[in-house]
């Protein structure tokens, strides 16, 4: 086991680790780091923790120094630079006609270099740009192209269920997400009902995944036939959180609706759910959301 520092630089969830060396640090604290990127600002999560060896990338690199007051005033003030450098850069987009959106700006601790980030339907050739945008800084321009899922990372927002969107507030990597993960959850394909502010399938699709999954194996077929202690009946539902199932019984002409638990019921376990079915035109639609 090694002992690391765990820090987060301004922007997402994904934390980092470093070696400390002999610095007392604490929670909250900024410190100054050496990364691939060069010198930048990040921020203790966890002064003190044990990973395990195999999960480090070695050499592991270590903190440089604590940051100064003159560093916080850095990181300040190319905060400040931000939104005037977003009005510029908008402003040469227009001039151009470039068919792209301008999502982000970060400036480099060190003054070296400002980055932007957008986002566009295809390739864009923005070499002019980057000249024009040159001659307003005079430093060294990035432009950075992202997907959808990542504007919304940045951006932020309130998802559907009233919380911060995961993969702004609390998510370090997007996982993968499908339709079925939807339908073995048995959630309505109604692209509105299952897509983020992204316009993707809801990250949190993944969270329960593996138990629905493995539920969905145990639960006979929505509209199949199944045997119950009172004789023959057509499922309506199943509650895979209380393994219980819904079914229809007809008796003396009329229909009676009861609710038995999984286990009290017989079907052939699988018995339709491996064969291909006409997609519906809800599930089409769903479909589009996939990356």
């Amino acid at each position: 086991m090694a002992k690391v520092v765990v820090v987060k630089f301004k922007k997402g969830c994904k934390t980092y680790y470093f070696e400390a060396g002999k610095l007392q640090l604490s929670r909250g604290q900024g410190v100054i780091v050496e990364t691939a990127r060069g010198i930048e600002y990040a921020t203790v999560v966890e002064p003190e923790r044990e990973v395990e060896e195999k999960d480090l990338i070695s050499p592991l690199k270590p903190v440089v120094r604590i940051a100064t007051e003159k560093d916080e005033n850095t990181v300040k003030r190319n905060e400040e630079r931000r939104p005037q450098a977003m009005e510029t850069c908008k402003e040469k987009i227009r001039a151009r006609n470039l068919e792209m959106k301008l999502i982000d700006c970060e400036f480099a601790f060190d003054g070296s270099k400002v980055v932007f980030y957008f986002t566009a339907e295809g390739r864009v050739d923005f070499r002019d740009l980057v000249k024009d945008l040159a001659s307003v800084f005079h430093i060294r321009i990035e432009l950075r192209q992202v997907g959808i899922r990542d504007e919304t990372k940045m951006l932020g927002g309130i998802a559907p269920c009233g919380r911060e969107c995961c993969c702004a507030g609390s998510m370090s990597e997007f996982q993968k997400v499908s339709i079925k993960m939807a339908k073995n959850q048995g959630l309505s394909l109604n692209p509105g009902k299952i897509s983020g502010l992204c316009g993707r399938l809801m990250c949190c699709l993944a969270y329960e995944n593996e138990y629905y999954a493995e539920a969905y194996k145990k639960v006979p077929k929505i509209g199949g036939s199944v045997g119950t202690p009172e004789g023959t009946a057509t499922v309506v539902s199943v509650n895979m959180l209380k393994m219980t199932v819904k079914v229809k019984i007809e008796k003396d002409g009329a229909l009676c609706y009861r609710d038995f638990p999984v286990d009290q019921i017989t079907f052939r376990k699988g018995s339709g759910k491996e064969k291909e079915e006409a997609e519906t035109p809800e599930e089409r639609a769903a479909k589009k959301l996939e990356e």
